[in-house]
């Protein structure tokens, strides 16, 4: 997760300018919205997920007491 922090902190505004063009011209401007629509869907599963797995092991921890 470390390396995560340094590559973001070594990308500046203008690279991801570029990187957000970049892909505006390889998905096109009518792709796009889909794209960022099935990325936050994802991204929304991953955080319910993420909290029903920390409610069950709260949950066993409750029941161990």
């Amino acid at each position: 997760m470390n390396a995560l922090y340094i590559f973001l902190g070594m990308v500046g505004p203008w690279q991801w300018i570029i990187i957000g063009l970049a892909i505006l011209l390889l998905f096109g401007g009518k792709k796009l919205p889909e794209l960022m629509k099935g990325l936050g869907g994802g991204i929304k599963e991953f955080k319910k997920a993420t909290k029903e797995e920390e409610e069950e092991e709260d949950k066993k921890v409750e029941d161990k007491k």
